[in-house]
């Protein structure tokens, strides 16, 4: 089951890289705004769509292997997301990923590998009761909205860009909680029991907002700035999620010693990777700006 979970969670990382990629390349061709507006001129970008389906493909990915191990260990493996979406971008924009750029995957992987391996996310259900629910939700939601409110425009992009990533990242873990509940209703009573779970409903909203804070940061600012706050946020509130909400186990103790440093080596890896492959920002925007000729003066 463990290995089932592993490789399920793998390929959703595979997949959201390609459709991070592809939104990636729909929001920086838009004119600057956000809100609803912002999806609604996406939604009319055919790559944008390709992005979603990219997402979709995803979330399916996400939820077989939600079913089938603990959140603390599968949200944790999206952290591959980023590596594989500067692979593939790197691949179709016909650029090479430099020796740093090598030593940054490395490095991605060895703190995963580190990480998962000392921590061994283990036990758990897939189903809470309301009595922690309620505070989670109050949590995560107040943490999204005050990061939206710090957020506002005429903040640094930088800032601004890392602060939506932020709440996109506590969106992202709060759905995949969401969906691990709503998916054992799917597999204990069929679809019935899918549409009558709260559930369901509570991932699909938070779901999008969690989406539209995404495309607002990446339209907000650089891929340096929003990046490592997704990814790592994201697994980071997953894991206390898994532990608060499901009963997971983590090991503690000493073993906090090689926690702390894969978590490290994910930082440095990350913020590595989003500075010395070249172009990282046009490789996943798709901008061939770099390709072409300075105009002449």
């Amino acid at each position: 089951m463990i290995l089932v979970a592993a490789s399920f969670a793998v390929l959703g990382a595979a997949c959201n890289a390609v459709g991070t990629a592809f939104q990636r390349k729909a929001a920086s061709s838009v004119p600057s705004g956000g809100g609803l507006r912002l999806l609604l001129a996406l939604a009319r970008r055919p790559v944008w769509l390709i992005g979603i389906g990219g997402v979709l493909a995803s979330a399916t990915c996400q939820a077989i292997a939600l079913l089938n191990g603990p959140m603390a260990l599968v949200q944790p493996l999206f952290i591959l997301e980023l590596p594989f979406a500067l692979l593939i971008g790197a691949r179709l924009m016909h650029r090479r990923m430099p020796a740093p750029g090598w030593w940054a995957v490395a490095a991605v992987v060895t703190g995963l590998v580190l990480i998962l391996a000392s921590a061994a996310p283990s036990g758990g259900g897939n189903e809470a009761p309301m009595v922690r629910w309620v505070p989670v939700l109050v949590l995560c939601l107040g943490a999204m909205g005050a990061a939206v409110v710090v957020a506002r425009p005429g903040r640094p992009p930088l800032f601004r860009a890392a602060a939506l990533a932020s709440a996109a990242a506590v969106g992202n873990a709060l759905t995949a909680a969401l969906l691990k509940s709503a998916s054992d209703s799917f597999a204990e009573g069929g679809l019935p029991g899918f549409l009558s779970t709260w559930q369901t409903y509570g991932f699909a909203l938070v779901g999008s907002a969690a989406l539209l804070l995404l495309e607002n940061s990446l339209q907000a600012g650089s891929l340096a700035a929003s990046q490592p706050a997704l990814t790592i946020g994201d697994a980071t509130v997953s894991l206390l999620l898994g532990v608060l909400l499901f009963d997971e186990h983590i090991r503690t103790g000493w073993w906090l010693v090689p926690e702390a440093l894969g978590v490290g080596c994910i930082v440095w890896g990350v913020l590595r990777l989003t500075r010395v492959v070249p172009g990282a920002q046009q490789t996943l925007v798709g901008d061939d700006s770099l390709q072409r000729p300075p105009s002449p003066r």
